[in-house]
């Protein structure tokens, strides 16, 4: 065990009804004492319906009571999770297959003549920040930032950078221990010395951060968080633009706009293509409402479009705004105004709405260039790109394999670079040649040990309750007999309009594969696989659609005898934290296990925590009758049933955790011990050097992925390296 695990045996013990803390004993790896939780029922009323809580009790972090009983869980957690046979090994074998492979680049952007990516090099704990020529050699790049340097324990990270225009400094938020709550620092590209002040408050989990340079280079507008300037409930709420000169002193920053933003405003700043305008996105919380205001170069601000309007993304080129519209087109169409006269109603249709989704989800869904609109749609999962001419004649399409995901599209000159990844072979960039029309694979390419020659991609569409199909993404050995035996991974998320397109499946599924395993990935409603409608048929009210989903798809692949329920194991985390909670309360018969990572479960009072309130466009509130009738309906914590035989679960969180409070694992966790003590177990695995995942170090990701592993293992009756037909 190691030392960071043993820490609990000393301090960290069993909580009685009494209130005392007792050492735990030495139990046998396969059934270590629970942790006795005092229930202290707090009834609310919503509505005319009265609702018990039992353990809010353990909600207060900085209660001593409940940091101990987090540690009395974590050695009970460790204990059976150190003991088992395979998590030595399989943590070896993980080590070594990320450690030997190789340095990879990706969220590449260009200034100055330059390529500027984030650099990835294991077994270093965390990416770097690295520059190289137009030409995209990376035999030529160099490191600029190096935050492995600034803190050996490797827990800094780089939240995101912007450099600027002219290539000569780039800005970066950086952050310590997974909680997103960066500063930014600005660095010398030349030496990588760090140049001026740190500005603070710039970046937090609940609304983002993000910056934009002046022409000069001698400032930049950035978002701001009031700080200590508002009440503390208040602190990571109304995000504002200021403006920061270089060798100022930041507390006297000049606020620039912002006041008539909303309460959960998430502000993306961009001017990249034409420094002497600045473009504000303003997203509306989370549930996929923007507004957008732009600056001229007189310092007027204008506002775009309002959240009514759906313009939902909006790219600054040449002389004109180009945005991507979903009014009266749910699947998204291509709007081209004018600079000269920025108003909505002066908009012309560019690119009208077609038979495929166009995808808004991160990086590159529309992208300009000086002769091309390049264009990325979504089919379901995988993605298309579509190449126009500025009039919006369709002149061609970037060439990608079947099942691919597109990740980003970034111009360098009239050329763009594209990332292109599949579930079974790593990421690697393209150029699109403007002047030949033809795409070459470049040298930026991930290069790994794993290998998939043995396996496929099958899609498949299961049933839904309501009929609904719902893609799947089967990856399987070749030649499977689908006999009903085999160990079976389904993942979900289904929600905010956020796409599961493929990912190469890398180290953790190749361990999973060796030991017989399927891998699935469902295309969920509440996503945005189909458009904006495929979203909204998974939100709020009709979010019991996308556990339906889950559901049917758990169905679907027990009836064409993939698995049986006692192979089928399932896993998730934040939003899919949900879909576990209320795929395993509603339908616990259907699952062996259960991984449910940084999850929210307790939805009456999710939207008490910072971030929650971002969340209520795409939940809603209990403030409202029928959302809180759905709310109840759904929530995991307060349909678990006493006495149910649940499947055996472990819920990962992290301390440090600024998007779903670690209280909600906390909670479910003591809820499920108490259901059913003697039935299938519940572990509860808190990380203290982790948030929501985002920024983590490699050893932190290593011990992570090593747990949930020989927890499926263990339970699904799993051997390293086993052989399958």
């Amino acid at each position: 065990m190691s030392v960071s695990r043993q820490f609990g045996l000393l301090s960290a013990i069993g909580f009685l009804a009494t209130g005392q803390f007792l050492l735990p004993s030495a139990a046998a790896a396969d059934s270590p004492r629970i942790p006795q939780t005092p229930a202290k029922v707090v009834v609310d009323t919503f509505h005319g319906q009265k609702v018990a809580d039992p353990y809010r009790w353990l909600e207060q972090a900085g209660d001593p009571a409940v940091k101990m009983w987090s540690d009395a869980q974590n050695v009970r957690t460790h204990a059976y999770l150190d003991a088992l046979p395979t998590r030595g090994a399989l943590k070896q074998k993980l080590t070594k297959l990320i450690g030997a492979t190789s340095p990879n680049y990706y969220g590449l952007r260009v200034a100055g003549n330059q390529v500027f990516a984030m650099f990835n090099q294991p077994p270093k704990q965390q990416p770097m920040l690295a520059v190289m020529p137009a030409t995209a050699d990376p035999a030529a790049s160099r490191i600029v930032v190096d935050p492995n340097k600034l803190n050996a324990k490797g827990t800094t990270t780089i939240d995101w950078f912007v450099p600027s225009h002219s290539g000569k400094l780039v800005a970066a938020s950086l952050s310590d221990n997974g909680s997103e709550d960066g500063a930014v620092h600005v660095f010398d590209v030349a030496t990588g010395k760090q140049v001026g002040e740190v500005v603070p408050r710039v970046q937090y989990p609940t609304g983002g951060g993000s910056l934009a340079w002046r022409a000069d280079d001698k400032g930049f507008w950035y978002t701001r968080y009031p700080g200590f300037e508002r009440p503390e409930a208040d602190r990571h709420f109304f995000q504002q633009v200021a403006f920061h000169e270089i060798g100022k002193d930041p507390a006297k920053d000049a606020y620039v706009v912002g006041k008539e933003f909303p309460r959960v405003a998430e502000v993306e700043l961009e001017n990249a293509e034409n420094p002497d305008w600045l473009l504000a996105a303003v997203a509306n919380g989370d549930g996929g409402e923007f507004a957008h205001w732009l600056m001229a170069p007189d310092g007027k601000w204008t506002q775009v479009s309002k959240n009514e309007d759906k313009i939902v993304k909006a790219v600054l080129a040449d002389d004109a705004l180009y945005l991507l519209s979903r009014k009266d087109a749910p699947r998204g169409k291509v709007l081209r105004l004018s600079l000269s006269n920025p108003t909505l109603a002066n908009a012309s249709e560019v690119i009208p709405e077609g038979a495929l989704t166009i995808d808004t989800d991160g990086p590159g869904a529309l992208t300009v260039t000086a002769k091309k609109i390049f264009v990325r749609y979504i089919d379901g999962g995988p993605s298309r790109a579509v190449i126009f001419d500025h009039a919006g004649k369709r002149s061609g399409d970037l060439p990608l394999p079947e099942v691919a995901a597109l990740s980003e599209i970034t111009a360098v000159g009239d050329d763009v670079l594209y990332e292109v990844t599949t579930y079974l072979t790593p990421a690697r960039f393209s150029r699109y040649d403007a002047a030949t029309g033809k795409s070459q694979d470049t040298k930026l390419r991930l290069v790994s040990p794993v290998e998939f020659p043995d396996m496929e991609v099958v899609r498949a569409f299961a049933p839904s309750k309501d009929g609904t199909k719902v893609p799947l993404n089967i990856i399987r050995k070749k030649g499977l007999a689908l006999d009903g035996t085999h160990p079976t991974l389904l993942y979900g998320y289904g929600g905010y309009g956020v796409n599961m397109s493929p990912f190469f499946l890398g180290a953790t599924r190749r361990a999973w594969f060796d030991a017989g395993g399927v891998y699935v990935v469902a295309n969920l409603r509440g996503g945005g696989e189909y458009g904006e409608e495929w979203h909204l048929q998974g939100n709020l009210t009709k979010k019991q659609n996308v556990f339906d989903d889950f559901l049917g798809s758990a169905q679907f692949l027990i009836d064409q005898k993939y698995t049986s329920a006692a192979k089928l194991a399932i896993m998730g985390g934040s939003n899919g934290g949900l879909l576990m909670g209320a795929a395993w309360t509603q339908k616990p018969e259907l699952f062996r296990a259960v991984v449910s990572q940084v999850g929210i479960y307790d939805m009456l009072r999710v939207e008490l925590d910072p971030n929650g309130s971002f969340n209520i466009p795409e939940f809603g509130t209990v403030k409202d009758e029928a959302q809180f009738r759905a709310l109840h309906a759904y929530s995991p914590y307060h349909n678990v049933r006493d006495g149910a035989a649940y499947p055996a679960i472990l819920m990962m969180t992290g301390e440090n955790d600024g998007r779903v409070n670690p209280l909600q694992s906390r909670k479910m966790t003591a809820r499920m011990q108490a259901a059913n003590p003697n039935g299938r177990p519940v572990y509860l695995r808190t990380s203290a050097n982790s948030g929501h995942g985002q920024g983590s170090s490699l050893s932190v990701r290593i011990d992570e992925y090593a747990d949930y592993l020989s927890f499926l293992f263990d339970q699904l009756d799993m051997k390293p390296e086993a052989k399958t037909q």
